[in-house]
Parts: structure tokens; C-alpha cells; sequence
């Protein structure tokens, strides 16, 4: 795959940071979205490829503002061959070492979640699949182990197999019109996503997940690659 344009959302930080710089590296321009203007900033300012790579200010889970980052790209690109929807987050409560979220959660914490990790991929999907359908370009999701393994009490596993489901639903439509569709769902990783000092000591870099969103945007026309899970050694579920 050669000169691309891609959009991530969620894309200063974790997995979507490295998948950024690895596209770039690769020679594609790619729009990230962020919801903080002083981190999406930090991360252009690191990062150092004006041209290649634009920032845009944008709530994954917002359909106004996923409408208009999706144009912006099309428009400070010309087209667009790639979406991938790598915005989520685990919500605090969900970080304990006893009870669950479920039983004792904080559930003011929970719309967030919930709407950015399932109503975000769908909306982004919505606002990008006619550009896709223009170029027979891809889709990626971004799911999680917890989404294809249940936990007690765990509503952020919850959200993640509604991702698994939006993935295989998108795809059955997609695919009638040209456009791929990858769900990946990698397991423990060492990233922002978990609190301080829960780490579990097994996690793997981001890096081979990247790798990974790289290899299915790198899938030659007429062939679609739906689903790839990536654990760590170690990760028993």
C-alpha cells in the first residue's frame, strides 16, 4: 500500500500513537482525532510531520464531530482509503482489586465507555464508508480479548463484544460494496489504558498491534482480512 490517507481517531496515545507513526513511516498521510487540543498538540509538535500527518479536535462518540473530521480529511487529502477506529477507554472503576464494576462500579463513570467504545465505531463507520466505498479502501476496529472472553462484573468487556458484534455487522454490508473490514483485538498490552502500577507483568509493547493494523491495510484488492487477536505470552484468558 502505497500513499494512503487515513483517519484514527484516538490516535495521540497507546496503540493509536504507534500505528501513526508506522503509517507515516511507511509513506501515508494520516489524520488523527483527539479530544484534548494540548495533547493532540504535544503529539503533532513530537511527532514532526507537518505534511504527512493533521490533527483534528473531535469526540469519537459525537456525530457532528466525527461527520467533520472524516470531511477534513477528505478534503486536506483528497480522498480517503482508511478509517481506523481506535478511540476507547476503560473507566477508573473498573481498575480494583476487589469487587467489579458491576457490583460496586461507579455508574457515573459508565455513558462515556459505553458511547465512545460502541456508538464511536459505529458512527465513524457511518460517516466514512461512502468515502471507503469511493476507493475500496478498509475499515479496522479496534476490539480487545474482552471482547471475545467474559469477565464478572466487567461492563468494559461488555462494550468490547458489542464491537465484535458491529464488526462482523459492518462487514456483512461492506463487503457488498468493496470495502474491507479488519476487527482486531489484542489482549493485555503495556499502555496508558490501565492505572497506575495495575500493569499486569506479562503485557506486550503496542508495537506488534500496530504491526498488525499496518498488515491488514496492506491487504491487496480483493482480499479481505476480518479478524486478528494478539495476546501476550503469558495471558492465560
Amino acid at each position: 500500500m502505497n500513499g494512503k490517507n487515513i483517519l484514527i481517531t484516538g490516535g495521540t496515545s497507546g496503540i493509536g500513537a504507534l500505528t501513526t507513526r508506522l503509517l507515516l513511516d511507511r509513506g501515508h498521510q494520516v489524520a488523527v482525532t483527539g479530544r484534548s487540543p494540548n495533547k493532540l498538540q504535544a503529539f503533532l509538535e513530537e511527532t514532526g510531520r507537518p505534511q504527512e500527518l493533521h490533527g483534528i479536535i473531535a469526540d469519537a462518540s459525537d456525530w457532528q464531530a466525527t461527520k467533520a473530521a472524516v470531511a477534513e480529511t477528505v478534503e486536506r487529502f483528497g480522498g480517503l482509503d482508511a478509517a481506523v477506529a481506535g478511540a476507547g477507554f476503560t473507566a477508573a472503576d473498573h481498575f480494583r482489586t476487589s469487587g467489579t464494576a458491576i457490583s460496586d462500579g461507579d455508574p457515573t463513570l459508565w455513558p462515556g465507555m459505553v458511547l465512545t467504545n460502541v456508538l464511536g465505531p459505529a458512527l465513524l463507520a457511518r460517516a466514512a464508508l461512502p468515502h471507503l466505498r469511493e476507493t475500496g479502501g478498509r475499515f479496522v476496529l479496534i476490539g480487545s480479548v474482552a471482547g471475545l472472553k467474559n469477565t464478572p462484573g466487567n461492563l468494559y468487556s461488555a462494550t468490547k463484544w458489542a464491537v465484535t458484534g458491529l464488526a462482523e455487522n459492518i462487514r456483512m454490508y461492506a463487503t457488498t460494496v468493496g470495502v474491507g473490514v479488519t476487527l482486531i483485538s489484542p489482549g493485555v498490552i503495556d499502555t496508558p489504558f490501565w492505572g497506575e502500577g495495575t500493569t499486569p507483568p506479562f503485557a506486550m509493547s503496542a508495537q506488534p498491534v500496530a504491526g498488525a493494523i499496518g498488515f491488514a491495510l496492506d491487504q491487496p484488492v480483493g482480499v479481505d482480512l476480518n479478524t486478528l487477536t494478539i495476546r501476550p505470552i503469558g495471558q492465560p484468558i
